[in-house]
């Protein structure tokens, strides 16, 4: 079995031009991926993007490594059998010793299967960068991931009805099929017992925040002293997409906790209305950063024994928007910035809890009525009600 060493590594730079670099086992970046940065980050796409492109691609530099083929010699046979990899052994065991600024990527084998959304973001990646390599005259002429085309090698969807909506199609010839899922949210009990274990006015105002106003974990972080207005009950926050400023309503509850907070940091931290509104809870003072938020979120989760996760929040949030009749969707679009009100339209799927219980009920009420329809009518002359009183069922 094929086992593929850590080596190399995913270093961030600390530098806003190149904030992601890609090191090889040897030590040095690997220049193609650095090119690749180079080309999304100017295209638009965010720091976090690369970070998560260049998690696929250190997995595949290491696989490489591991079969002894260079990055521009790979061919369909490689990228075959990398995606039957990550399908069978791909994912390493959990660890935290990584040194800090490096991020960890793949692992030996036998550590189980990649979620299918993973592999499927990984053939993505990996197809995008070898067709900019290949329209360089970089990289290989032929692209080791190729689409996905009929066997009479037209192009998708040659044959497509423009009246008809497009059919789910898988793009990449390896990419997996991506089951769709409903959005997790949290239910109200185990909100309760959540909300009631976090340890500090900052936490409680953070997740007050998460779950009414839909932000996603980093756009929370993103909020500036400035950018909070009590009076109107907005936050303004820094879209992950577009990195546009917004402004989002959130709950009353949400910012008598911040003010709570900054209450009791007050004479601690930096002055200065464009300073971050999160800071972390321990000196030196630090903005607050995303695994800060998780890591305290993973915590609380052990103490009060649930599996909730940060992004269930904003879940819980699009779940109680679309539920209320007096709030059109296009307002529940706007908050959670969709592009596509056919992805709002997720949240109007019924959740998996109220399924069940309404499900239950209904046999209940079937087994009330089939024990309804089996008692005996009373006789001719006798008063339901007296045998009601009587007997202490509801009588036919």
């Amino acid at each position: 079995m094929l086992v593929v060493p850590l080596s190399g590594a995913l270093v961030a730079t600390g530098n806003r031009y190149e904030p992601f670099r890609l090191i090889e086992a040897d030590g040095t970046a690997a220049e193609p991926v650095t090119a690749f940065f180079r080309d999304l980050l100017a295209a638009g796409r965010s720091e976090a993007t690369v970070r998560s492109y260049g998690m696929d691609l250190l997995r595949w530099f290491r696989f490489l490594a591991a079969v002894g083929v260079a990055w521009d010699q790979a061919t369909r046979i490689e990228a075959r059998d990398f995606c039957r990899w990550m399908q069978v052994s791909g994912k390493p065991p959990r660890s935290r010793s990584a040194a800090p600024g490096r991020l960890a990527a793949a692992g030996s084998a036998g550590g189980g299967a990649y979620a299918p959304s993973v592999r499927a973001h990984a053939e993505t990646v990996l197809r995008a960068f070898y067709a900019l390599h290949a329209d360089a005259g970089t990289g290989p002429p032929v692209n080791p991931f190729p689409l996905d085309r009929s066997r009479r090698g037209g192009r998708a969807h040659a044959h497509h009805n423009p009246m008809e909506p497009y059919r789910q199609e898988r793009s990449g010839l390896y990419r997996p099929r991506v089951p769709s899922r409903i959005p997790r949210s949290v239910p109200d009990e185990e909100f309760n017992e959540i909300f009631a274990r976090l340890p500090s006015h900052r936490d409680r105002a953070l997740v007050a925040f998460y779950v009414s106003s839909g932000a996603r974990a980093s756009e929370l972080l993103s909020a500036r002293r400035n950018g909070v207005d009590p009076g109107r009950q907005v936050i303004t926050v820094v879209r992950k997409g577009t990195r546009e400023l917004q402004q989002l309503p959130a709950s009353a509850d949400a910012f008598v906790w911040l003010r709570l907070y900054q209450v009791g940091t007050e004479g601690l931290l930096p002055a200065g209305s464009r300073q971050p509104l999160w800071w972390t809870l321990r000196r030196p003072f630090r903005p607050l950063a995303y695994h800060a938020v998780h890591r305290m979120f993973e915590r609380v989760n052990e103490q009060a024994g649930t599996d909730a996760t940060l992004h269930s929040l904003r879940h819980t949030a699009a779940y109680r928007m679309a539920e209320d009749p007096s709030l059109p969707l296009t307002d529940v679009q706007f908050v959670l910035g969709h592009a596509q009100l056919t992805t709002t339209q997720i949240y109007l799927t019924p959740r998996k809890e109220d399924v069940i219980r309404r499900v239950l009920a209904h046999h209940a009420e079937q087994v009330r009525q089939a024990e309804r329809r089996a008692r005996p009518a009373p006789a001719p002359g006798y008063r339901p009600e007296t045998l009601t009183i009587l007997f202490g069922h509801q009588a036919p």
